[in-house]
């Protein structure tokens, strides 16, 4: 609590003061997202669909070379994951993006999945580097994990162990095409009614 000199002292010094007419302040974002930009990111592709325009070339979510990367849509078991996370699956497909521009990664990582999704390939990685040495930091590593967000076959990824790439590398699990699952129902019909 002040006494009555402070008091007496600091009335004195703010007698010239003058208050501020407007002490509201405007901040213009730096980069505006457009309703184009929005409706693609909320269309979520599928791999079957085969456009790449969804898929940014201008903006991502950027993170740092050393974040450990993890994403699960609504619906993929907890346990499933988990085996993925610790990279218990076994992975017979490999994509690496060392040397490759933004364009070139986007069409090469969709073109990936495709195919892997064709053959029937369930789990994946992508090697995207950590980007310690690109401007900004992690560039390639930000704009794939955004990309695999979009699209709506890729079920998880996570960061890989470090004998297989570390935070340079995510394993990816995508789902069964539509061709496939239809063979498999029709598999288990054929096998009930038999």
């Amino acid at each position: 609590m002040m006494s009555n000199n402070e008091l007496d002292l600091f009335k004195e010094m703010m007698a010239d003061v003058a208050p501020i007419k407007q002490d509201t302040i405007l901040i213009q974002q730096k980069y505006q997202v457009s309703e184009a930009q929005l409706a693609r990111r909320l269309a979520a592709q599928t791999l079957a669909n085969g456009n790449i325009d969804y898929l940014s070339l201008d903006n991502a979510n950027m993170v740092k070379p050393g974040d450990m990367i993890e994403f699960k849509r609504d619906g993929v078991q907890l346990a499933v994951f988990k085996k993925m996370r610790q990279g218990k699956y076994d992975i017979h497909a490999r994509l690496d993006l060392h040397k490759k521009t933004l364009s070139q990664a986007r069409d090469e990582v969709l073109a990936f999945l495709k195919q892997s999704q064709r053959l029937d390939i369930r789990t994946v990685m992508i090697v995207h580097g950590k980007g310690e040495r690109s401007n900004p930091p992690a560039l390639m590593k930000s704009f794939v994990t955004t990309w695999l967000e979009q699209i709506s076959d890729v079920l998880c990824f996570h960061s890989a162990l470090r004998q297989h790439g570390g935070t340079g590398a995510l394993y990816v699990m995508i789902k069964k095409s539509a061709e496939k699952k239809q063979q498999t129902r029709d598999r288990h019909l054929n096998h009930r009614d038999a």
